[in-house]
């Protein structure tokens, strides 16, 4: 028995020797030895009370060995559901063989009296995090300063890499490693009942500014990775700017989009170029008139009160977009990012051997930076050749170049399609007619197809907007152009983006995807769709969940 109490002390000691002691100038790390001491009392004098901190603390959270101990035995008997008093934690800590270490039963006697109740329990809390992340700060600050010394160290991992850490600290006060189903569902039941109370109309994300997008997608909704792919000139940058800047202009979101193709000053001009609606060309070669000076200056004022953030850095790797990104929603906020595109961005991780790993890593990064800042990432991506060689040469998802980690990663795959691309190239499109509307495209020009190939929170299909070449943007389609369509119903705004969708107010129906089938949904014959003016068309629910 005295061997195995001996090494229990041994065990302490090691423990006590690891934990932050006073620095060079003898300044003892920032603590709270009477507030830890009254917070363990009152958890063992009102079990009904644990629960306000049982998920707010951890161990760590208290400066004194003895006292982490009895922490972790609380912790143990509340998830048994054992009850909590003196005598159990005693108990607990005996069975534990820890008793003695933590200073016996005259301790917990002693804890017990250092408050009569729990009624500051959570507060008292409080300040032991705030003391935690104090001494947490000196810890990775010291961890930070040893590596940065160490030559062998990457530079700009160990730079991620703290950041990282950093951020971590910032909210390690109120994480929650787990929480109940009940939890969960009354959460959700309060979020659905606030969705209800406000004029969203039915968008609960960062809205895109086209309505039969919204009416899919209902925005894009945070912590979701969305990939935008097409071939080249398809407009990818165009549309993203567009969804730029509905979002940042018409619904005052803060957004950030990282350019490692165009320069920043490029990207400008396009916003320009599609608020004045003046013709890019004028733009570039600097011939505008007085009447296109005037509409810029009156049109770019709400641009530049905007919240946009443009980063256009050559060879971006995916560890500074992440810090990049961590940095501006701390200091001000951010609703959702951009990067175009993906496979521009580089990882800088050894043991890396080839390419289609690499952008696997890139993928996974920026799913997981969508999670940890609880935003929508939008991130273009290439297609490949394939889609040239093929009669229908509308995009599918084994056309993603490089990794099919990216269709893995992805909560939502987007691809673009123009049919009038390919009949102004003199490109045969065989086989496109029976895949999906080319006899609209034909009508209405700049048709543009947003093809949802994958969607792992609701249904597939079809959105359509218009493409206007000369001023560098995409817009909502008018009436007109779905009765050119054939379709019933307006753009689905209100008196325009700022009025929000309103699906009482117009009837949008959306074209299913048809990216795999020989089926022509514009025939009456088709088996699983009703068309017609008065007519809905039948979602196409695919198994990509």
């Amino acid at each position: 028995m005295a061997t195995k109490t001996g090494n229990q002390y041994s065990k302490i000691n090691k423990i006590i020797e690891q934990q932050i002691g006073p620095d060079s100038l003898g300044r003892m790390p920032p603590q709270a030895k009477d507030l830890e001491e009254a917070v363990l009392g009152a958890m063992m004098l009102e079990r009904d009370r644990v629960h306000e901190v049982i998920e707010i603390l951890t161990p760590k959270h208290f400066y004194q060995i003895e006292n982490q101990e009895i922490f972790k035995a609380i912790h143990s008997l509340y998830i048994n559901g054992t009850a909590i008093d003196l005598l159990t934690v005693a108990n607990e800590l005996r069975n534990q063989q820890k008793l003695d270490l933590v200073g016996g039963a005259y301790y917990l006697a002693h804890l017990t009296n250092r408050v009569s109740s729990g009624a500051n329990l959570e507060y008292h809390a409080r300040i032991l995090t705030q003391k935690f992340v104090q001494r947490e700060l000196i810890r990775v600050s010291g961890e930070i300063a040893k590596e940065a010394y160490d030559d062998t160290q990457d530079s700009f991992l160990l730079l991620d890499d703290s950041e990282r850490k950093l951020f971590e600290i910032k909210n390690s006060g109120l994480k929650r490693n787990f929480r109940s189903i009940d939890v969960l569902i009354n959460q959700a039941t309060k979020d659905l009942e606030a969705r209800q109370n406000t004029e969203t109309n039915g968008i609960t994300g960062v809205a895109s500014g086209f309505s039969d997008l919204d009416r899919i997608t209902s925005g894009w909704q945070p912590s979701d990775l969305v990939i935008l792919a097409a071939r080249p000139a398809m407009g990818k940058t165009a549309f993203a700017l567009s969804l730029v800047r509905n979002a940042a202009v018409d619904f005052g979101k803060k957004v950030m989009i990282f350019s490692l193709e165009m320069a920043d000053v490029q990207l400008v001009n396009r916003l320009i170029s599609g608020e004045a609606e003046i013709p890019a060309d004028s733009i570039k070669k600097g011939s505008l008139t007085d009447q296109e000076w005037q509409r810029l200056h009156d049109k770019t004022a709400s641009l530049s009160s905007a919240g946009i953030f443009i980063d256009d850095t050559p060879q971006l790797s995916i560890y500074d977009l992440n810090a990049k990104c961590r940095r501006v929603h701390s200091q001000s906020g951010l609703d959702m990012v951009i990067v175009d595109y993906l496979q521009l961005l580089r990882a800088e991780s050894k043991g890396q051997s080839n390419r289609e790993q690499e952008i696997a890593l890139i993928s996974r990064s920026l799913k997981g930076l969508a999670k940890e800042l609880k935003i929508p990432v939008i991130a273009l991506a290439q297609l490949s050749r394939e889609v040239e060689k093929r009669g229908n040469k509308r995009p599918q998802l084994s056309d993603l170049r490089e990794s099919g980690s990216i269709e893995q990663d992805a909560d939502m795959v987007m691809f673009l399609y123009r049919d009038e691309y390919y009949t102004n190239m003199g490109m045969s499109t065989e086989g496109a007619a029976e895949a999906g509307a080319d006899g609209m495209h034909n009508t209405v020009k700049g048709l543009t197809e947003v093809i949802i190939g994958k969607n792992r929170h609701g249904e597939t299909g079809s959105a359509f907007a218009k493409f206007v070449g000369q001023f560098s943007k995409f817009v909502d389609l008018e009436p007109e152009d779905r009765m050119l369509m054939g379709r019933e119903g307006g753009s689905g705004y209100e008196g325009g983006y700022q009025g929000g969708y309103n699906p009482n107010k117009t009837t949008i129906q959306t074209l299913p995807s048809r990216m795999n089938n020989e089926i022509n949904p514009f025939e009456n014959n088709s088996p699983d769709i009703g068309w017609g003016m008065g007519g809905g068309i039948t979602p196409n629910i695919d198994e990509d969940f």
